[in-house]
């Protein structure tokens, strides 16, 4: 046993476990038959419990003294914090019984204390607070481990143990995880308003953290004896201590006035009304109190209830026959009944007799007066089935009323106090209509009888008829407008080929309907034109007009107007037909009397002969090419030596021997064309001047008078020796001076105006 003004003294000698129970728990000759029946704590070698005394006068620990179990040495018990309280000891189990009654398994060092008693109350109660080593402030470790205690009771007999160490209110058992802070980055607070604090080292007890003062309640049957077990343990090892402290004197009788009724709990007494308190014990009389005043100083038999009707704290002394009292509170706070408006439901009649159906929910916001923390709970049709909650309407959704104008009654829940009230919903018919013009729209660009409505147009139109703020909403079907579903909006196609009857459905701000009324659209007769077209023009082929028709393809009157534009620009014609010679887009617009047009554009695409600009050519090469290069308007193919041979899209043509040729050229769409003819220069290999009158005289291929006419020839022997100079166009009959010569190889050079020259050889062959 240790003495410390600032910390917690224990001692675990000087009191029995039947002292410790008996007289410093329980400490009242009202509280009967008080029997210690066993005790279980850790073997110390004897000299040391893990259950004893202790005596906190003169600290700031909650309790004066009283008892403490731990499931670690006593001696551990007493503050500073500034070690860990970390103990075992040899055999020393946990209890089956703790396990069960919450759920949990693997306890270790169990200590526990177990008792009967008897007691004339219904209900006793006595005080505590746990403490434990796993309370670390910022550890995560907070969040998931806890040893466990339990306060277990049961009537003597009985199999089945109750645990009221519980958070208030609940049925969750009091531990680490289940009564803390928020832990920054671990979990958020739980049932925080039951913890203390977290311990800093001049605390009074030896533990990192600890509850505030809690009350374990037990519901008792008068004269019946029950038994206690009290008992704490490690869980999964015997690392990091806890404790729970008994108050002394605080085991007592308790009588039950119910819960509080308090705002911070959600269960306020709502509006006016009255609470009954019931006190109620056999032989017993009263003396009732308001905040600590007694009622009246004398205790009556028969006023064992007690009616409120405003707030405060209530008490009750229960005396009984043999002068023992047992004692009952309740804190009782009043709130306002949730604020909410009766209102009028109007909904439209399709058939004006007076009965339609209503979506009786559309008036919550009305009724709420927009508070988001009320809700409606359910509606009924009388008064005294909603104050009863009784037969609510189950198609609230969907009420078919059954009188012109009926009233039915909502329930209305308030989330924030927990009260209910009452607001009355007349049910009424809107005779309100609207005047609706057809509106119009011209067929599409595909004359079906079906075309586009903006929607968003025809509600900027409706705007003047309706109340400030409605809801404009557009239907296919009477059914789907009074049903708000299947609604339209925006570009709406009509689906009834030219005229389609739909409803509009206006809805005030207040979700009330205001008028369901029919709008016709219409699909006015629109001219349907041939498509655009594109005609050929030979810019060539003056004077040449094309005639070009506005196009109208389906059934028409003779009064259509018709307006051509040229490249953007009004001609001024206004005829069926236009007569046109120039080069551009003509536009028609055909109007019917009723306003709706459709537009043709014709287009006058240029054509033209073709211009030579450049011929090159290749020659005197493997493989010989010409490239014919033209200009015009027109679209051009191409032919080689034969204008009626085939025509090709490129302009080069390869593979060409030496000799004469002819490139044609003609626009494709018959606007012209022209022709250019050209000369490959070649060199034959031999010639034969034999006197028949074939291949008598050896001069270049693709000379004439007009091609490759001045080139100079000048023909050799094999050893160098000129024989004859000549031109290309006289060539070289094989003679000299008269003379034949012989069949052999001679060589020639030919030199070309441009400077350029030839050298080669060729065969003689008689």
């Amino acid at each position: 046993m240790s003495v410390n003004a600032q910390n917690i003294s224990v001692d675990s000698q000087t009191y029995t476990p039947q002292q410790l129970i008996e007289d410093i728990l329980v400490d009242s000759n009202c509280i009967s038959n008080v029997q210690v029946t066993s005790t279980v704590g850790g073997n110390f070698g004897g000299t040391e419990q893990s259950y004893g005394y202790f005596d906190a006068s003169g600290t700031s620990f909650p309790f004066q003294n009283g008892i403490v179990l731990s499931t670690g040495r006593l001696g551990n018990v007493p503050g500073p914090n500034t070690n860990l309280s970390d103990d075992d000891a040899t055999n020393w189990n946990g209890d089956i019984d703790l396990e069960m009654a919450l759920q949990e398994s693997n306890t270790t060092n169990a200590t526990i204390i177990e008792f009967d008693f008897t007691t004339l109350a219904n209900q006793i109660s006595f005080r505590y607070i746990f403490a434990s080593e796993e309370y670390q402030d910022g550890d995560p470790n907070t969040c998931q481990y806890s040893d466990l205690f339990g306060f277990l009771i049961k009537p003597v007999g009985s199999t089945n143990y109750t645990n009221i160490a519980l958070v208030p209110d609940t049925q969750t058992p009091v531990k680490v995880t289940t009564v803390h802070p928020e832990i920054p980055g671990g979990c958020a607070a739980e049932n925080e308003i039951y913890f203390d604090s977290f311990n800093d080292t001049i605390a009074p007890i030896n533990f990192n953290g600890q509850t505030a003062v809690l009350t374990a309640t037990a519901t008792t049957t008068p004269n019946v004896t029950y038994h206690v077990k009290l008992v704490i343990a490690d869980e999964q090892n015997y690392r990091f201590d806890s404790a729970v402290f008994l108050e002394a004197g605080s085991f007592e009788l308790v009588t039950d006035l119910g819960p509080n009724r308090l705002l911070a709990t959600n269960n306020p007494v709502c509006g006016n009304e009255t609470i009954t308190l019931n006190a109620f014990q056999s032989g017993a009389s009263y003396i009732w109190s308001i905040d600590g005043i007694p009622t009246t100083t004398v205790a009556c038999t028969n006023c064992n209830t007690f009616d409120v009707t405003q707030a405060g704290t209530y008490g009750v002394e229960v005396i009984f026959s043999n002068g023992c009292i047992s004692n009952g509170e309740i804190v009782i706070e009043y709130t306002p009944l949730p604020n909410v408006s009766n209102t009028t439901l109007f909904e439209c009649d399709s058939n004006q007799d007076g009965l339609t159906t209503y979506n009786l929910y559309s008036a919550s916001e009305v009724i709420t007066n927009n508070d988001t923390s009320l809700a409606v709970v359910d509606f009924y049709t009388t008064l005294a089935n909603a104050e009863m909650e009784t037969n609510p309407i189950t198609n609230a959704s969907s009420f078919e009323n059954t009188a012109v104008i009926q009233t039915v009654y909502a329930v209305i829940f308030s989330q924030a106090t927990g009260c209910k009230t009452i607001a009355e919903v007349i049910l009424d018919i809107s005779t309100n209509t609207l005047t609706l013009q057809d509106v119009d729209a011209c067929d599409d660009e595909i004359v079906d009888g079906f075309s586009t409505f903006n929607l968003n147009d025809i509600r900027t139109t409706l705007q003047t008829q309706v109340p400030a703020n409605a809801l404009i909403t557009f239907y296919t079907t009477s059914a789907d407008a009074f049903a708000e579903t299947n609604s339209v909006d925006g570009n709406f196609n009509n689906t009834v080929v030219d005229s389609q009857t739909i409803f509009v459905k206006i809805v005030t701000d207040t979700n009330q309907c205001y008028a369901i009324s029919e709008l016709t659209l219409n699909v006015l007769f629109t001219p349907q034109l041939l498509e655009d077209e594109s005609f050929l023009y030979c810019l060539n082929s003056f004077p040449d007009t094309i005639t070009l028709a506005g196009g109208v393809t389906n059934d028409i009157p003779n009064n259509h107007y018709y307006q051509w534009f040229y490249n953007g620009t009004d001609t001024g014609i206004t005829t069926p037909f236009l007569e046109a010679n120039q080069i551009g887009t003509y536009t028609v617009i055909v109007t019917d009397p009723n306003g709706c047009s459709n537009t043709r554009d014709l287009t006058l695409v240029p054509s033209n002969e073709p211009t030579i600009d450049n011929l090159e050519f290749t020659e005197l090469t493997t493989n010989n090419t010409a490239t014919i290069t033209v200009s015009g308007d027109g679209d051009y193919e191409f032919a080689i030596d034969n204008e009626f041979s085939f025509y090709q899209n490129s302009n080069t043509f390869s593979n060409l021997s030496p000799g004469f040729h002819t490139i044609y050229v003609r626009d494709k769409n018959g606007c012209g064309d022209t022709f250019v003819e050209f000369s490959i220069l070649g060199f034959p290999q031999y010639f034969t001047p034999n006197g028949d009158t074939v291949n008598e005289v050896w001069k270049p291929i693709g000379t004439s008078r007009d091609f490759n006419a001045n080139l100079e020839l000048l023909i050799f022997n094999r050893y160098g020796k000129l024989l004859n100079k000549t031109t290309s166009l006289k060539g070289w009959d094989g003679t000299i001076n008269g003379y034949n010569l012989p069949s052999e190889d001679y060589w020639y050079v030919i030199n070309h105006p441009n400077g350029k020259q030839y050298k080669g050889h060729f065969a003689l062959v008689r």
